[in-house]
């Protein structure tokens, strides 16, 4: 029998992080425990810590950690001086008043927000008494999901201080037997290797991590202020029954399926990958890094399409081949040569590659289409509801669509639903070193199909999760839990129908009932809470795919479970009444779409409109890495829908780590108003009109469409960007405007100051202040009246501050820019050249080889200080840009 290696991930049992602005708090973390019991697959954490305030005085004291993503918190409490304070599970609706009032005190209301790939970031704080002591316990529940034949447990541990009572415990029950257990990472070097030990007898294994406190100083990943790296546990486990492993306790059962005994099919994968403009740079390097990695892999049986997309649509060939030495090395040769341009036709490519797969035979083989890509659909068809139509209409559901989203800047919302509507997964690449592993790991998963068309049924059952599976991977495992509700059932019995290439193969099993629950397990309901943790994933996942009456049925049924068994999910919230003055902070799951979005304040003053949505934000990221991050980023901000006719005023409000987005992604927090009376003024939301210079006698002109951040200059080579937020209230033009140059400079103007920094070094300056000249490394910046005249290496910028009609703004002014090195962004490029077309009724313009409508009027030049009125051709966006306002829009400026 194949012992395939086991790896079980439990992302995240991660050390306290205890946060003091200096020693002299006296914060003393003097316990620490993380407990983990992991039992069939399913893990329970629970994580203590134990924390003093050494201080004759009271003192805020902070509690963080991260949990795995996958993963829903089930319980949090805090002990101060003996008495507990229990948080509460609630509808996220009901708990919306909780987390209104925790807004409007200026409260940080939300405890959950998302970090890295893997982890969800949890954190609340409390006031101690002084020389008081506080305990804080977190409890979170996760289904581990096999990969790649193997389960991984990593064990995070970042402390800000070394802790005297420090414990690490891991007990794995697995009663088909462990057989090979390993522990590894950051935490297990030098001396730290003599804090770890592990026992294994047949069914159990365990892991101690207790290291002292010099201990916790010497590691590969430790510092002066503690632990700071990972422990990895890694086991295997017997499998005894090509029909699975069946469990049962308290009516419920849970069938974990894995042959190993069947061989692989040949597979006829086509790769869809997108070389539009945004996916210029290290993104589309690494694309080609792997695709070439993968074209390796790939077996001489296999047969093989790639199709690459933008604006328009190339296929290395018209039909799949097989993937033999001569073919394999043509195709890599194609693959070195994608180069990035161009829009995104999605809807074109894949179903390009649904007629190039249909024409292949499908008997004895299994068929996968793979779809990357970092950006909307901005070409061809763009609308993403006709686009899903479309594709599950051309697939049929015969195999499956996996969706991977190159980074933030993707819907990734829509991959994921079309993915789900064709029985593939959607999976995020993160934009970091390793991307091009992130692509081959995925690949990887779904390299050798063993079973088409699987279909697992159960007798004297209800309830039961997914029965039916298109593919089965080597390496995966298929998890079905269900009730049993026939009282007079003798034995459970299991069946499982699937191809094997072209050839049925059937698995039968059975466990009678005098064996139910005697799995010789303490755990008791294990079982009924995996069925509610998993069965409440995929209703998640299936209320993106209903509508009407079953949508509503769907999420009522994930509600009811999420709130019997107290799961933190999209559909609740976590409700902490802290014990000063009954303040109230509330968590929900967090939304991965707005990770990366800005940590800062934001103001929010008599916004006028419907503010759909607020959403937690994470980590904000460095000046350059967010610049470098979106080069020709496309928000999703054309989906806001502002309905104009109601209005509401809010009044004035701090919000911490929140941002504005639509109600479409309602998966995190969220501020609803009901509408109110309707609008007699016309809305603020409005363009602005961007003059340009040309080689012609006359300047032209276009109106942006709205959108409340968006790039104006992006220059790649020099590492130039300038961001701009739009005054939104009667405004002409720019609140506020950031430029990044280089790694380290960032500068910051507002219409009140001006904020200059680099690397450890900060600058202030206010508008009103004498004529001031600031030189560092490549940079000149210099103050006077009303304008800041900005060199960076070979970029001049002028931003000017208007007055005008009681209104203040920004205005940027490009005086000097490379013509060598192409620039974009809404202000990119230096000058554009046009032919008035003569003998047209209607005035017409040649530009940029279009013929487009122009009108001609008067405008007020902001680019300079007087802004005299002259007159320019009124042209449309598009003709100038080339592309729509989503392709500028950014979340932050």
């Amino acid at each position: 029998m194949d012992k395939a290696a086991l790896r079980l991930t439990l992302f995240g049992l991660l050390f306290t992080c205890v946060n003091f602005a200096a020693a002299k708090k006296k914060i003393d973390i003097y316990s620490f425990h993380i407990n983990c019991t992991v039992t069939s697959r399913y893990a329970t954490t629970v994580i203590t810590s134990r924390v003093a305030n050494a201080l004759n005085k009271s003192q805020e004291v902070h509690f963080e950690v991260k949990i795995p993503k996958n993963a829903f918190i089930s319980e949090f409490r805090m002990t101060i001086e003996g008495k507990t304070y229990d948080a509460i599970v609630k509808e996220k609706e009901e708990a919306q008043q909780e987390y209104s009032q925790a807004v409007s005190r200026g409260e940080s209301a939300g405890l959950v927000s998302a970090v890295g790939r893997t982890l969800e970031d949890f954190k609340t704080s409390v006031t101690v008494a002084a020389n008081s002591k506080v305990t804080f316990e977190l409890t979170y529940e996760e289904l581990l999901k096999r990969r790649l034949g193997k389960y991984e447990l990593l064990i995070n541990a970042q402390p800000m201080q070394p802790v005297a009572d420090f414990k690490i415990d891991v007990h794995i029950h697995e009663s088909t037997g462990i057989s090979l257990l390993e522990v590894k990472g950051g935490l297990n070097t030098k001396d730290l290797a003599n804090a770890v030990t592990t026992t294994r007898a047949q069914e159990d294994a365990w892991v101690k991590f207790y290291p002292t406190r010099d201990q916790q100083k010497n590691c590969d990943d430790c510092t002066k202020n503690g632990l700071n790296g990972n422990l990895v546990i890694m086991y295997d486990v017997e499998r005894t029954k090509q029909s699975g492993d069946l469990k049962v306790a308290k009516s419920y059962f849970v069938h974990y399926f894995a042959p190993t005994d069947v061989q692989r099919i040949p597979k006829n994968v086509v790769f869809i990958i997108d070389q539009s403009g945004s996916m210029q740079g290290k993104k589309i390097q690494q694309t080609r890094i792997a695709m070439l990695r993968i074209l390796s892999d790939l077996a001489e049986d296999d047969n093989f399409g790639l199709i690459i997309f933008s604006s328009h649509i190339q296929v290395w060939k018209p039909e799949l081949l097989k993937a033999t030495a001569e073919n394999v090395e043509e195709a890599k040769r194609f693959v070195k040569e994608i180069r990035s341009d161009g829009a995104t036709d999605i809807n074109g490519a894949v179903l390009n590659a649904v007629n190039m797969i249909n024409r292949y035979p499908q008997e004895g083989s299994a068929s996968i289409l793979i779809l990357l890509t970092d950006g909307d659909p901005t070409k061809g068809e763009t609308n993403p509801v006709k686009i899903q139509e479309n594709v599950k209409k051309a697939i049929g559901g015969k195999y499956p669509l996996y969706c991977l989203g190159f980074g933030f800047d993707v819907s990734f919302k829509f991959l994921e639903k079309m993915s789900l509507e064709n029985n593939g997964a959607a999976r995020r690449i993160y934009e970091d070193s390793d991307a091009d592993l992130q692509l081959q790991s995925f690949y990887e998963e779904v390299a050798m199909p063993l079973l088409t068309n699987v279909q697992l049924n159960y007798q004297g059952v209800a309830n039961v999760t997914q029965t039916t599976f298109s593919q089965y991977y080597n390496g995966s495992e298929i998890v079905v839990a269900g009730y049993i509700t026939d009282n007079s059932l003798e034995s459970l019995t299991t069946e499982v129908i699937a191809l094997s290439k072209s050839t049925k193969v059937v698995y039968n099993d059975s466990l009678l009932t005098d064996d139910f629950g005697n799995d010789g397990l303490e755990h008791g309901n294990y079982i009924s809470r995996l069925w509610a943790f998993l069965t409440v994933k995929q209703l998640l996942a299936k209320i993106m795919l209903l509508k009407g009456q079953e949508k509503d049925n769907a999420k009522k049924e994930a509600l009811e479970l999420s709130l019997k068994y107290k799961f933190v999910t999209p559909l609740t919230s976590l409700v902490v009444t802290k014990p000063q003055e009954d303040e109230v902070q509330v968590a929900v799951k967090p939304n991965e779409e707005k990770r990366h979005s800005s940590g800062r304040k934001q103001k929010i003053t008599n916004w006028t409109g419907m503010l759909l949505a607020a959403k937690p934000a994470g980590n904000r990221p460095s000046p350059r890495s967010h610049a470098r991050q979106h080069p020709g980023s496309r928000s999703r901000l054309k989906s806001l829908r502002v309905p104009i006719q109601y209005g509401l005023t809010m009044s004035s409000r701090t919000v911490t780590d929140y941002h504005y987005d639509f109600l479409d992604y309602d998966m995190g927090f969220q501020l609803r108003k009901t509408p109110q009376k309707p609008l007699t003024t016309s809305p603020p939301w409005k363009s602005i009109r961007i003059l340009k210079s040309s080689g012609n006698a006359q300047p032209i002109c276009y109106d942006v469409p709205f959108a409340l951040n968006v790039r104006l200059q992006q220059n790649d080579p020099t590492e130039f960007y300038m961001n701009g937020e739009l005054e939104t209230i009667g405004g002409n033009g720019f609140k506020q405007i950031v430029i990044f140059y280089k790694p380290n400079h960032q500068l910051r103007l507002s219409t009140t100051i001006i904020d200059y920094s680099y690397g450890s070094e900060s600058k202030t300056f206010s508008w009103d202040q004498e004529l001031t000249h600031h030189e560092t490394e490549h940079v000149s910046l210099v103050l006077r009246s009303n304008e800041m005249d900005i060199t960076m290496g070979n970029m001049r910028i002028v931003i000017l501050l208007h007055k005008e009609d009681g209104s203040v703004f920004l205005w940027p002014a490009v005086r000097q820019q490379p013509k060598d090195v192409s620039s974009s962004g809404i202000l990119g490029e230096a000058e554009i050249l046009y032919e008035v077309i003569p003998g047209t009724q209607t005035p017409m313009l040649k530009l940029k080889d279009q013929e487009v409508k122009a009108s001609w009027v008067t405008m007020k030049d902001y680019r300079l200080p007087a802004a005299p009125v002259v007159g320019c051709w009124l042209v449309p966006f598009e003709a100038v840009t080339q592309k729509t306002i989503s392709d500028f829009a950014i979340t932050q400026p």
